[in-house]
């Protein structure tokens, strides 16, 4: 009877598997032009992608946290992918695609409970941090691959835009989740490895860190470095300026274009 619960509580959900399914009919359609709209193709292919990224993301941290110790995580329905299982869905799915809808940043996530007293020795508990962020990079490494590999031929335009526009969401993303800010996995990974007055005291900011990230990210000098960083690394997979300025111009298909980045239709 364990055996079949366990069991059940690792099958990949119909919601995820209904999501990725989107994301593999619209990279189709972007992919061959089939959609009369290029950009309500490329928002539903890199939405849909960036939803599949997320559900991953905590994916990681809940199959760490089991390996670790903590079998709670099934029973929660972490490792079934499905993203309305998660203690904050809100913070976890909905306001990481606002977030890309408005501004095109990949927003961390971040709802999975981990019972952490469960769980015996520091490098595990910061590998179940890390895991998540992990993710990200290992999504963005497989969307830039035709870039860095230079397998870039025949592969259309529109498709390369939303990759390059999907690759800079999950390098953000990346970035901000390994912050050793209070409240993200960059601080889980060292928090282990601090002294117990340092975690006791710091505690209570936990709450407040992502907000005090997006603050500072508001202050031009702040954001203007951040991006620079992002695109120095989308530069070194060998995405351009360009195609995730496309991808991103291509994503917000509501808003009027400049003409820079026109897609030929067969």
């Amino acid at each position: 009877m364990g055996h079949q619960g366990s069991r059940g509580e690792r099958r990949i959900s119909s919601v995820f598997l209904g999501i990725a399914a989107v994301m593999a009919v619209t990279g189709w359609a972007v992919w061959t032009g089939y959609s009369t709209s290029t950009g309500l193709a490329v928002f539903l292919f890199v939405t849909s992608a960036w939803v599949v990224s997320l559900c991953l993301h905590e994916y990681a941290h809940a199959r760490t946290a089991l390996h670790g110790g903590d079998l709670s995580v099934g029973a929660e329905g972490y490792l079934t992918l499905n993203p309305l299982k998660y203690t904050h869905a809100l913070l976890s799915i909905v306001l990481p695609v606002l977030f890309v809808i408005l501004g095109g940043l990949g927003l961390p996530g971040g709802a999975v409970y981990i019972e952490r007293d469960r769980i015996r020795g520091r490098w595990k508990h910061s590998l179940i941090s890390a895991a998540g962020p992990l993710t990200n990079v290992a999504f963005a490494v497989v969307c830039t691959a035709p870039f860095w590999l230079g397998a870039l031929d025949g592969v259309p335009l529109a498709f390369r835009y939303a990759l390059a526009f999907l690759a800079l969401l999950q390098v953000s993303a990346a970035i901000l989740n390994f912050l050793p800010v209070p409240g993200l996995d960059g601080y889980g990974v060292i928090e282990p490895w601090l002294s117990h007055r340092i975690r006791r005291e710091v505690a209570p900011l936990a709450p407040f860190g992502l907000i005090a990230v997006f603050a500072l990210l508001w202050i031009p000098e702040v954001n203007a470095f951040f991006f620079d960083v992002v695109r120095d690394i989308l530069s070194g997979l060998g995405v351009s300026d360009l195609e995730t300025y496309c991808g991103r111009d291509l994503y917000r298909f509501w808003q009027e274009g400049n003409g820079l980045c026109e897609v030929p239709r067969d």
